[in-house]
């Protein structure tokens, strides 16, 4: 495979025959060597394969490679559209994966807690072997995978997952279990998943595991993902990206809470690029009804409560309906996303990047709200605090 792939990043360079290697090089080895099969699984959008990738996806896709140890198909899928594909790598990078005072490991465990709170079994699946690997042991993967987080052995872990698994809801979130120092980082984790699990729900499959690795179970087979990821987890990554420096800007206030760490709040800055993508793709009347809906704490429709969705787009003009009907569906609850919906969008607005262009808008409009509502609960609790110090 490496000797295949001779137009793609070089990441066999070095290898010669009958050497050894340690289980990190194979697990990079590995990861690349199936990145093709990882690709075919995006739908609705034509993937961007590695040795097709120019200027800006290119330059994503190489980073990914370098500090991820694999491309990740979640920010992939967003190619069509390069510069919505770098504000999330950006997202992703700084807040998951770059070393800061938080350890990988808690942040894997938000990143599941989030995922299962979302109902987004892809990222479950993905981050539950990443933790594992890390931890040496499938006990709280296991443990969130089946959505039992109350059977946590370990308290703090249990109320940080407690509080990630909530942190969608628009009221009854737990306290937020840790110091304001973190709160950059696991604000962060919680938000750029809110984002990623919503297009993963859509453009993704349940599970990345491969059918044949499923059938073994899902202990064993997230064990063995584990044997991949886990190395991959503990690569050094270097806080702050080599993408293209932003002019410089004022965060808006409902990113407010990545003020303070200069790297989190750069790639937070970035996502102005998703903004920029709901203005040139998503029409006026579509933005202002979603943004009512999420600044009204509206809650995600149940199975039977789909008729809301319908009413609530019957206020716009029909040639704005299709788009309506998708982009609430991803705010609210991209798990109920279907075909029908994507269809309905692709037969107004065939291009891939105006797909991609409404579901990110749509996606990050609705984390930001979540970071909103987060950021509120620590001041609460930064407030009360001063308050019973100064009784």
């Amino acid at each position: 495979a490496a000797q295949r792939d001779s137009r793609g990043v070089s990441w066999a360079k070095g290898m010669t025959p009958g050497r050894t290697i340690g289980i990190g090089a194979m697990a990079l080895l590995i990861a690349r060597a199936t990145r093709g099969a990882a690709m075919r699984q995006i739908r609705y959008v034509a993937p961007v394969p590695p040795h097709a990738a120019t200027g800006l996806v290119r330059t994503v896709y190489r980073q990914m490679e370098r500090d991820f140890g694999m491309l990740a198909t979640p920010v992939a899928l967003h190619a069509a559209a390069p510069d919505v594909l770098a504000a999330c790598w950006s997202l992703l990078r700084e807040t998951l994966l770059a070393q800061g005072t938080v350890s990988r490991a808690t942040k894997e465990l938000v990143a599941a807690a989030v995922s299962v709170g979302n109902a987004c079994p892809y990222c479950v699946d993905v981050h539950g072997a990443a933790l594992t690997g890390l931890a040496g042991t499938d006990r709280d993967a296991a443990v969130l995978a089946a959505d039992r987080i109350d059977d946590l052995p370990d308290a703090g872990t249990r109320a940080l997952a407690r509080w990630a698994r909530a942190s969608g809801q628009i009221e009854g979130r737990p306290t937020p279990p840790f110091a304001p120092a973190d709160a950059a980082e696991l604000i962060g984790v919680a938000v750029a998943f809110h984002y990623l699990n919503r297009m993963v729900n859509i453009f993704l499959p349940d599970s990345p595991v491969p059918a044949p690795m499923r059938r073994l179970g899902a202990d064993r087979s997230r064990r063995m993902a584990a044997r991949l990821l886990g190395p991959l987890a503990r690569r050094r990554v270097v806080p702050g990206t080599v993408l293209p420096p932003l002019p410089p800007e004022a965060s808006p206030p409902d990113l407010a809470w990545a003020d303070g760490h200069a790297t989190i709040a750069d790639a937070v800055a970035r996502t102005a690029a998703i903004d920029a993508a709901g203005e040139r793709s998503v029409p006026v009347r579509v933005r202002s009804l979603v943004l009512t809906h999420l600044v009204r704490g509206t809650a995600p429709p149940g199975p039977t409560e789909r008729h809301r969705i319908t009413e609530a787009v019957a206020e716009l003009p029909p040639g704005d309906r299709a788009a309506g009907e998708l982009a609430l569906l991803t705010a609210l609850a991209s798990y109920r996303v279907t075909e029908r919906e994507v269809e309905a969008f692709r037969q107004q607005q065939p291009a891939d990047a105006t797909l991609i262009d409404l579901t990110s808008w749509a996606s990050l409009a609705a984390a930001r709200q979540v970071g909103l509502r987060l950021r509120a609960d620590l001041v609460a609790v930064s407030e009360a605090r001063v308050e019973e110090a100064g009784r």
